[in-house]
């Protein structure tokens, strides 16, 4: 089956980059949130994105016209029925994903890919929510879409070869590099990514340094081009939480525990860049990054 028409659940960060993406590459588009505010956000960002790359010379005018006219949006989860593939982006939680999944079943067409831009939950399991085990499959983009080149592919535990190889394929017509991975917590990225932010922040936690000096030793030590707090304030404090969680529910290892630091910021509502403050602090305009009051002891 070759893939024409696509619909992208969730309009949140990965969700609008996705759909940016595919509607880049001459796919029809439509892009589905509960909310239409954030669907309307998510046009807004697609746009500003576009004529970002506009104005560095990457696309042309025409082109960006071109991606626009290729999407479009809805609140009803009906509109995905013709759709060739359905990406879900949306939040990281087992059950909302399980959901979702179960009405995509029932609403679209027998030979329709179904995938999961999950960063951790088990494709296997969000395929026996469904009669096509077999079609459903994790398409874990990296942040920000339309830049970074990684997708890891998930294989589920009955995902078939076939949609393993049409998957790979249109991967690659996105002008992505495509990585094979079976379906085993975390994956590859998080299952390494996460514990290492995970002992910076018990670093913290523990005052072996403060915040800039963990984060700096990162990036000048190990060449990273962000520290693993700044990186995990960007992605999120409770993504990492919850990632953390699989981990450590999966494998049943301690050394996967969430540190209790982390846990308390998110229990307080501190959940990095999103909410104006995590490790970091993050004011509208301002350009330079401030530590976070209650890090302040520590440096």
């Amino acid at each position: 089956m070759e893939i024409k028409k696509v619909s992208v659940i969730g309009a949140g960060t990965m969700g609008n980059g996705i759909a940016h993406v595919f509607a880049q590459n001459n796919y029809q588009v439509k892009l589905v949130d509960v909310l239409q505010p954030a669907l309307d956000k998510a046009i807004a960002t697609i746009t500003k994105n576009l004529d970002r790359m506009v104005a560095k010379g990457s696309i042309s005018e025409e082109a960006k016209i071109a991606t626009l006219k290729n999407l479009s949006t809805n609140t009803a989860l009906e509109i995905c029925k013709d759709s060739d593939l359905v990406v879900e982006a949306a939040t990281e939680n087992v059950d909302i994903k399980l959901k979702i999944f179960k009405q995509l079943d029932e609403l679209c067409k027998p030979e329709t890919i179904l995938a999961s831009n999950t960063s951790s939950i088990s494709i296997t399991k969000i395929g026996a929510a469904t009669r096509r085990a077999d079609k459903v499959i994790g398409m874990h983009f990296m942040n920000p879409v339309p830049v970074m080149k990684l997708v890891e592919i998930i294989k589920g535990y009955s995902t078939s070869e076939e949609v393993m190889k049409e998957i790979m394929s249109c991967s690659q017509k996105l002008g992505k590099i495509p990585v094979e991975v079976n379906d085993y917590p975390g994956f590859v990225a998080n299952r390494i990514l996460m514990p290492m932010i995970n002992e910076a922040i018990y670093s913290l936690y523990e005052g072996v340094a403060g915040v800039n000096e963990i984060d700096t030793v990162m990036k000048l030590g190990m060449a990273h081009p962000m520290g693993p707090l700044q990186l995990a304030d960007f992605i999120g404090l409770d993504v990492c939480l919850a990632i953390m969680k699989v981990l450590h529910d999966g494998f049943g290892n301690p050394k996967y525990a969430p540190c209790p630091l982390l846990v308390n910021m998110v229990t307080a509502g501190r959940l990095g860049a999103k909410t104006g403050e995590g490790f970091y602090k993050y004011e509208a305009g301002c350009k330079e990054l401030k530590v976070s009051s209650q890090f302040l002891w520590h440096t």
